[in-house]
C-alpha cells in the first residue's frame, strides 16, 4: 500500500460526501437541516465521551498515578489554550475558510454574500475540527507513515464521508473545503510517522486521546448551538498532553 493512501482516500470521501450533501441540502427545509446537525451534534458528543474515557486507561494510571491524568489533561487544555490564543489559531483557521470561499465562482457561492460567507467559513471551521481532531485522525495517519496499513484511516474516511453528507446539506460548500485541512494535518502525521517511527507511548498517547475527546465536547456544543467554543485556539493541547506526561514520568 502506498503510503498516504488512507488521507488520499479520506479526502475523497469527503469530496463526495460534501457534493452529494449540498444536492441534497437545497432540497431540504431549513428545519430539517437544524435537525441533522442537532444530530451529528449529538454523535460528535458520543465520539467525544468515548474518546475522552482514555483518561482512564490503565497504561496512564500506571504511568503517573491514580490522581494525575486529568490534572494532566486540565493542565493540557490551560496551557494549549493560552498558546492557541495568543497564536489566534482559531482567527486563522477561520481566514483560511474566508480565503477559499473568495477565489470561488459566484455560483458556487451565490445567495447573499455576508450569509453565505458566514455559512462557508462555519462549515469549513466546524468541519475541520470534527474531521482532523480526534484518535483516528492521529493512530490512523502514524500506522500509515509507518506502513502498518490504513485499516484507522479507512474506517475513518467512512465515517467523514457519511458526516460530510450530514454537514454540508446543512453548511454547504465550507465543508467540501475542510479537505483541505485533512489533506494537511493527516499527511503531516503520516510523513511524521514515516520518519520518526513509533513516536508516541501508550502512555502518552492515552493523554492525547483523552484530550482530544475533550476538544470534540467543545466541537458538539458548536453544532448544537450551545456556545461557539474556539476550539481551535485549543488544539496546541493535543501537543502539551503527552509532554505533561512525559514530565510527570521523568519526575517520579
Amino acid at each position: 500500500m502506498v503510503t498516504g493512501a488512507g488521507t488520499m482516500l479520506n479526502v475523497a470521501t469527503i469530496l463526495v460526501g460534501s457534493g452529494i450533501g449540498v444536492l441534497l441540502g437545497h432540497r431540504l427545509p431549513q428545519r430539517t437541516r437544524e435537525v441533522v446537525t442537532d444530530g451529528l451534534g449529538l454523535v460528535t458528543l458520543l465520539v467525544a465521551a468515548l474518546s475522552a474515557a482514555a483518561v482512564l486507561d490503565p497504561e496512564l494510571v500506571e504511568a503517573v498515578g491514580a490522581d494525575a491524568p486529568v490534572l494532566i489533561v486540565l493542565g493540557a487544555v490551560l496551557v494549549g489554550g493560552i498558546a492557541g490564543s495568543l497564536l489566534r489559531i482559531e482567527d486563522r483557521l477561520e481566514g483560511v475558510g474566508a480565503a477559499i470561499r473568495s477565489r470561488l465562482p459566484r455560483r458556487v457561492a451565490g445567495g447573499d454574500a455576508i450569509e453565505q460567507r458566514h455559512r462557508f467559513v462555519e462549515g469549513f471551521v466546524t468541519a475541520s475540527l470534527v474531521f482532523c481532531v480526534g484518535p483516528l485522525t492521529v493512530l490512523g495517519s502514524l500506522d500509515d507513515g509507518l506502513g502498518r496499513g490504513i485499516d484507522k484511516l479507512a474506517l475513518k474516511a467512512t465515517l467523514d464521508g457519511f458526516a460530510s453528507i450530514a454537514f454540508a446539506a446543512s453548511l454547504g460548500w465550507g465543508v467540501a473545503a475542510s479537505a483541505v485541512a485533512v489533506l494537511v494535518v493527516q499527511g503531516s502525521l503520516t510523513v511524521l510517522g514515516a520518519l520518526l517511527g513509533d513516536l508516541l507511548p501508550d502512555a502518552h498517547l492515552s493523554a492525547l486521546t483523552a484530550t482530544g475527546g475533550l476538544l470534540l465536547v467543545g466541537v458538539s456544543m458548536r453544532l448544537l448551538r450551545i456556545r461557539p467554543v474556539p476550539v481551535a485556539d485549543l488544539l496546541p493541547a493535543l501537543v502539551v498532553a503527552p509532554l505533561i506526561v512525559q514530565v510527570v514520568v521523568a519526575a517520579r
